[in-house]
């Protein structure tokens, strides 16, 4: 996973898309930016109540469609963002609490290989979501 400072600046990838920096757009780029692990827009919107909603989400949006961000979708259709640092992407999530967990596993590498090499292809990116209900929640 890319550390913060390895991370694109929110506020050049959202300009380099043709869209203008607004003060409430900035203030979120730089709240984002920050963000490390995994978040709603809720949480978004409880820490920015200056920023609009409409803002909050059409900016998620612009920055999942761009490759930045990574929506997942909990069990409730609640979803939940995490920027997307590699090509693969493997979770564990809550289905109670939302938290989500990133993993890594080369069973999961080795399998996916096997699978692209029995129909003939190359795997170039995947994403694995295990639903579970974490130890917090048990």
């Amino acid at each position: 996973m890319a550390t913060l400072a390895e991370r694109p600046r929110l506020d050049d990838v959202l300009e380099d898309l043709g869209y203008r920096m607004t003060p409430p757009r900035r203030l979120l780029a730089r709240l984002l930016g920050n963000k490390a692990g995994s978040f709603s827009a809720e949480a978004i919107i409880e820490e920015l109540p200056t920023v609009g909603r409409a803002t909050v989400y059409r900016t998620l949006k612009l920055l999942v469609d761009a490759g930045i961000l990574c929506k997942t979708a909990l069990p409730d259709g609640a979803p939940r963002y995490s920027f997307d640092d590699a090509r693969h992407h493997h979770h564990v999530i809550c289905a109670n609490c939302g938290k989500v967990e990133e993993f890594r596993k080369p069973v999961v590498e080795r399998l996916l290989r096997a699978m692209a090499k029995e129909v003939g292809g190359a795997v170039v990116g995947h994403r694995v979501e295990l639903y579970i209900t974490c130890a917090d929640c048990l």
